[in-house]
């Protein structure tokens, strides 16, 4: 199997070396990642200027091409290009996975993030994809390596299964702040779909402009839905989320056409 990785947090970040340690033995793993943080860029792609890219060592285990871009560059740019120049004319990876990000993306969450954009990208493009996310509790007592090593076993059992070419799997892990912690249940549920309470602090600097600091945690809502992947997490379960990149809106479809159909 031959694995594109990719993140949003940039390719030094400890999320994707984790990730990339766990998915040993899955399958042959290509880090093409951001060269930059690039947290919460959503579907942004760069249109005007070039995408330059670097072949990187990130540690002795890890070396990947950092690409100066968003996510969906970085996946588009590895399908359309990178790939082929690695492994022939007409070859393409077996599955993406994006991730492990430092931070949960469920909820509305999702819609802002570079993480699930890079996944989206790669199946709109008819790669499969997994986005990887894990929320963060206690930063100071976070472990990756054993949050990786869940998500591996998570990735595991979507793997058992066939993915369509046009799949996205979004994958979230409860806080890991123990190296020993046990494997949590896994919930299949649905994206909560209600707005965030987080806002916005007004301030004065010391030449009299005022500009707004963006406050709150990001993973409160106005309300949660039952058995959504914000209560899900909340309840310390792996969540898993089938997306879809598709946003037509069927039920109101025949309804404008009623509304606006030539009289």
């Amino acid at each position: 199997m031959h694995i594109l990785l990719t993140n949003d947090d940039g390719i030094d970040a400890p999320g994707i070396v984790a990730l990339y340690d766990a998915l040993e033995g899955l399958g042959e793993v290509v880090p093409i990642a951001p060269k930059t943080v690039q947290s919460a860029t959503s579907h942004g792609i760069t249109f005007s200027q070039p995408l330059m890219s670097e072949e990187v060592a990130v540690n002795e285990r890890m070396k990947g091409i950092a690409v100066d871009g968003r996510p969906a560059d970085c996946v588009k740019v590895a399908l359309r290009a990178i790939w082929q120049e690695r492994f022939g004319s007409g070859s393409r990876p077996d599955v993406t996975i994006s991730g492990m990000n430092a931070g949960a993306n469920v909820g509305i969450n999702i819609i802002y993030s570079g993480t699930v954009a890079a996944a989206v990208e790669s199946a709109f493009l008819g790669v499969p994809a997994i986005a990887v996310s894990l929320y963060i509790g206690d930063r100071t007592r976070t472990c990756f390596p054993r949050a990786a090593q869940i998500a591996r076993q998570a990735i595991d059992r979507v793997l058992e299964h066939e993915l369509d070419a046009h799949s996205v799997i979004n994958i979230n892990i409860p806080p890991i702040e123990d190296p020993q912690a046990p494997m949590p249940e896994i919930r299949v549920v649905e994206m909560n779909a209600a707005p965030g309470t987080d806002g916005y602090e007004r301030r004065v600097n010391p030449w009299g402009h005022v500009y707004y600091w963006p406050s709150g945690s990001g993973m409160e809502f106005t309300h949660t839905a039952p058995e959504s992947d914000v209560e899900a997490i909340a309840e310390r379960f792996v969540t898993i989320t089938p997306l879809t990149y598709v946003m037509t809106d069927h039920p109101r479809l025949q309804m404008w056409r009623e509304r606006l159909k030539s009289q």
